[in-house]
Formats: structure tokens, C-alpha cells, sequence
């Protein structure tokens, strides 16, 4: 007796992996649509998603399936070289970004930021605005320049402070900026620009986490003195 055969274009089209990364976003597909994404097409009789789950069933964890060389992998079912080396070379990235991720330095206080920034703030003699970009566990993801302004003063806009966020999936941000007369004390246009920021993160759902302006061989955290 024959056997219905289901296609994964005959899945509603919230079931269907790449559909479902689509409308949902990556973090939705748990691990069998993942597979089934990096497997593109099924073989006879079998949809991609059933030969995902089907491996991860018999490999027993993504783990396994990481340990397996082409050889083993080309041995299941409607795995042929190419799709051997494209899930090695998925899983093989995912093992980079963790050793990247691991590698992040942490960024937990305003020493933290001081100790990155101020040997170069310090002397210069124009306001630089930076700002610290980081991700969910407080690791450093990037440094940007966002602007340098006259003597008194920097020009800060909310829209060059979040793109490199949003760009960056950065989940929170620390402002930094120098003063050149030397002196960290934060000035009433400093703390509202800080406030105006922190509105905007808020809107964004990414928290403006400090505001750290650096002076000669000192600094002043806004978070600290409680000034936001």
C-alpha cells in the first residue's frame, strides 16, 4: 500500500521552516527546521524537515551530529557530499561565533569603560562622542565614533547613536565622551542629551546602560552619581 507523502509545500505556511524564519525570525525554528533549512530539498518519499528529524532522532543531539565526519553523514538517507559539507560548514560556524562570543571583553562597570577608552580621550582637545556597543551578556561587540564636535562641545543625534546598535543586534549601549578642559563633570546639556538617548533606547527596546565622560586621567559616570 502506498504511503502519503507530504511536501513542505504542503505544510501551512507558518510550519514551513524558511516561511517561519521569514515571518518569525531564527530564533522561532527549533532545531529539526533549522536542519531542514541547511538541507534545502527532501528525497523520494521523505520532506526535508522529516530527513532533519530523522537524523537528529538517530544522532541522538547537535553534539553528535557535530562529531560526525562527511563519511558518517553521507551515509543517511538523501545526504549526498554537498549536503555532508553544508551542514558541516553551518555547524563549524556556529562554533566560531561561540569562541568569538566567549572571547568578547566584558564591559561591567565604569572602570571596565574607562580602562578601554581613556588612555586616547584624554588628550584630545575636541569633544569625541563614542559609544560602547554591547551584547546581551555585557560583552563589548564594537566601539564607534559617532561624532567630534567644537571646543565646548559634541553634536549628538539619537539616529547615528542606534543605527550601528540595530546593525549590530547590540541588546544595550554605553555612552562615552571627553571633556577637553580636563574636568569630567557632567554639564546640564550632557545629561539631557542622556536622557533623550535613553528615551530613544527605551523605544527601541535597547537600554542606554551609563553615560561616561572622560577627563584628564579621571572620569564621571552618570549611573554612579545618579544623575540618570
Amino acid at each position: 500500500m502506498s504511503q502519503y507523502y507530504m511536501g513542505i509545500k504542503d505544510l501551512p505556511e507558518d510550519m514551513r521552516p524558511r516561511e517561519k524564519l521569514l515571518l518569525k525570525g531564527e530564533v522561532f525554528l527549533n532545531d529539526d527546521e533549522l536542519l531542514a533549512i541547511i538541507l534545502g530539498q527532501g528525497m523520494a518519499g521523505l520532506n526535508a524537515l522529516d530527513m532533519a528529524s530523522s537524523m537528529l532522532a538517530r544522532y541522538g543531539s547537535l553534539r553528535s551530529l557535530k562529531e560526525a565526519s562527511i563519511e558518517e553523514l553521507t551515509k543517511e538517507p538523501g545526504i549526498g557530499t554537498a549536503k555532508a559539507v553544508s551542514i558541516k560548514a553551518a555547524i563549524e560556524l556556529g562554533r566560531r561565533i561561540s569562541i568569538n562570543t566567549q572571547r568578547r571583553i566584558s564591559v561591567r562597570s565604569p572602570e571596565d569603560v574607562k580602562s578601554l577608552v581613556m588612555e586616547d580621550m584624554r588628550y584630545y582637545d575636541r569633544e569625541h562622542f563614542r559609544v560602547l556597543y554591547l551584547d546581551r551578556k555585557g560583552g563589548l561587540i564594537t566601539i564607534e565614533d559617532i561624532s567630534v564636535g567644537g571646543l565646548h562641545s559634541s553634536i549628538v543625534h539619537p539616529r547615528e547613536v542606534f543605527k550601528p546598535a540595530v546593525k549590530r543586534s547590540a541588546a544595550s549601549l554605553i555612552l562615552v565622551h571627553n571633556h577637553p578642559s580636563g574636568d569630567p563633570a557632567p554639564s546640564q546639556e550632557d545629561i539631557e542629551v542622556t536622557r533623550r538617548l535613553m528615551e530613544a533606547g527605551h523605544i527601541l527596546g535597547m537600554e542606554v546602560l551609563d553615560h561616561v565622560i572622560i577627563g584628564e586621567g579621571t572620569y564621571c559616570s552618570l549611573k554612579s552619581r545618579n544623575l540618570i
